[in-house]
């Protein structure tokens, strides 16, 4: 895929590493001006996105913010709207995990998934696609997980905050596409990232030798198919939830 995303203008949110990191080039080599969410600006994020934006010859603006903070969640929308350029595609790509048995998970690790996971995206879709509706049209990609899906052990706060955020699409895909704007999930099976350390070497090889490419996916895999769902290839695909995992 190339120049598929050319002049569209996508937020991307956990942009600084693993999946985030792979959409930022990909939506960016697509021809796309990204806002790039990070918890905080670093002088390694700023360099990154400086870098991607020379290499693609686009714009690469930071937005930092923590997910949780709800304030500068609202200054962050404010900015974008100071730039008066339509928001074409929203990822909420940002998200964490947490690996335990369903009897040694407390309640407080199930409420910290759910804030992150899905209020956080829940608060921050609001706000864009009031941008949006004013311009006609939009796409919004959110992130989810096979674990919600397949119901894996381990993973019951986590694949149950990743099915609240399925539902959530499935809702605003059917409330919105009169204002012209569609809402996909991807469910991303075993990915090469910083979370898969989290889990144990055997689980891991396990699961890699269950896909039926006998591997982990790469970020790529999963920035690929977001570029897709966000460009007019996919201008008839709404509701959907889309796996990326290697045919598990």
């Amino acid at each position: 895929m190339s120049g598929l995303l050319h002049g569209k203008n996508v937020i991307i949110t956990g942009a600084r590493r693993g999946i985030g990191r792979a959409m930022l080039s990909a939506f960016a080599a697509n021809g796309a001006n990204i806002w790039a969410n990070a918890r905080e600006l670093t002088s390694e994020f700023q360099s990154l996105c400086e870098a991607i934006a020379s290499e693609y010859s686009v714009a690469v603006w930071p937005l930092c913010f923590e997910m949780t903070d709800h304030e500068a969640m609202k200054a962050a929308v404010k900015e974008i709207m100071a730039a008066k350029r339509p928001v074409d595609g929203l990822v909420n790509n940002a998200g964490i995990t947490h690996n335990a048995l369903f009897q040694m998970s407390g309640l407080e690790e199930a409420r910290r998934q759910m804030e992150i996971n899905f209020f956080a995206p829940y608060l921050f879709t609001q706000y864009i696609v009031k941008l949006m509706l004013r311009n006609k049209g939009g796409a919004v990609v959110n992130v989810s997980s096979t674990a919600a899906l397949d119901g894996n052990a381990g993973k019951a706060a986590y694949g149950a905050s990743k099915a609240a955020l399925i539902a959530l699409t499935k809702s605003i895909a059917e409330e919105l596409g009169p204002g012209g704007i569609r809402a996909n999930c991807l469910a991303p099976g075993i990915t090469e990232t910083d979370m898969l350390a989290t889990m144990p070497t055997q689980v891991v090889q396990e699961t890699k030798e269950a896909t039926a490419l006998r591997r982990a996916g790469r970020p790529s895999d999963i920035a690929q198919a977001a570029v897709f769902l966000v460009s007019d290839l996919a201008a008839y695909v709404t509701g959907q939830v889309i796996r990326v995992d290697g045919g598990m």
